[in-house]
């Protein structure tokens, strides 16, 4: 089975060089075609893999002038990607195992799937990102999410992408490239649609590292929840029931600045406050660290910035549809 793996990048001189020592064994084992599409990286992350290349010629770099990670992936799919069977997509953000290839290509043979996704666990090495992991890695944090979630492998809607057969990724369009954020959820929903089949695997996943700052996490949750609301209403989808809850959250917590009119506009941002210490404070017992207590409050802010960046991207659209309508 021949494998067309892409490295979508941007300022990642950090880990792009352990993600493609990770990645060489198989890769010139099998041959396989390693692209790095870059999106115009001012870090050094280019000059690495400058540098590797010239000694190892299944990679390749490849300039992603839209930037996105969809984009990059389509783009090296159209490039590299006709003699290949299956496109393994590696974040550089994330440390991987080193069967990882090789367990996704198993459980794709063993199950017959035309997508084989993966759970992450998110880890740290300072004392924000530590925390920020664990937020991420709570089930306060994550709602459940399967991909979040180590569990039995099984069939899924949706999940972190690893390894997709190019003709079903094909035949659907690829990535969208207008979505910045949740193009994978998207191209999930594209993919089922068209009766391709999606497994979660138990047998391998991968160590994400997470946002180093809480405006970065803030950001990124709120782009997070910009793209599920595109993609909801692009494929006139209902949010699942926990996404309710959560973009319910900014809406009921922006009451509390009608307080001063009667106390009880305050009730919902104190019980979003009051879930946040209780969220904390298990984690904290769970895992016998009393500043877990503050990953709480970090799963609650993520939430929140989730629902601001919903309500950002339903709100103009809405209005826009009803000018036009």
């Amino acid at each position: 089975m021949r494998v067309l793996i892409v490295v979508p990048v941007l300022n990642e001189a950090a880990h792009i060089g352990a993600v493609l020592g990770g990645l060489a064994p198989f890769a010139q084992r099998s041959g396989a075609t390693v692209v790095v599409a870059d999106g115009g990286s001012t870090d050094g992350t280019q000059d690495i893999v400058r540098q590797i290349a010239r000694t190892d010629p299944t990679v390749r770099l490849i300039d992603n002038p839209k930037r996105l990670q969809g984009a990059a992936v389509n783009l090296a799919v159209a490039m590299f990607g006709t003699s290949a069977d299956w496109l393994l997509r590696i974040d550089a953000h994330s440390a991987y195992p080193p069967d990882y290839v090789d367990r996704l290509l198993e459980e794709a043979q063993r199950t017959g799937a035309d997508s084989v996704v993966v759970s992450m666990t998110a880890v740290g090495d300072g004392p924000m990102q530590r925390l920020i992991a664990m937020a991420q890695n709570s089930r306060l944090g994550n709602g459940g999410s399967a991909h979040r979630m180590r569990a039995h492998g099984r069939w899924v809607d949706h999940g972190h992408h690893a390894l997709m057969r190019i003709a079903a990724f094909r035949e659907v369009g690829g990535y969208d490239e207008s979505f910045s954020h949740n193009e994978d959820a998207e191209l999930d929903h594209r993919l089922r649609a068209a009766r391709f089949r999606i497994w979660l695997t138990a047998e391998t996943g991968l160590d994400y590292f997470p946002r180093r700052t809480l405006s970065g996490l803030l950001l990124q949750y709120f782009r997070f929840g910009k793209g599920r609301a595109r993609n909801l209403m692009k494929h006139r989808m209902g949010p699942a029931p926990r996404q309710v809850a959560v973009a319910a959250l900014a809406p009921a917590v922006l009451l509390g600045v009608a307080a001063p009119l009667h106390p009880a506009f305050a009730l919902p941002a104190v019980l979003w406050l009051m879930a946040c210490l209780g969220g904390g404070v298990v984690l904290a017992v769970a895992r016998r660290e009393p500043l877990a207590v503050v990953a709480g409050f970090l799963a609650g802010a993520m939430h929140l910035a989730w629902s601001a960046g919903f309500w950002a991207q339903t709100v103009p659209l809405a209005i826009a549809k009803g000018e036009t309508a």
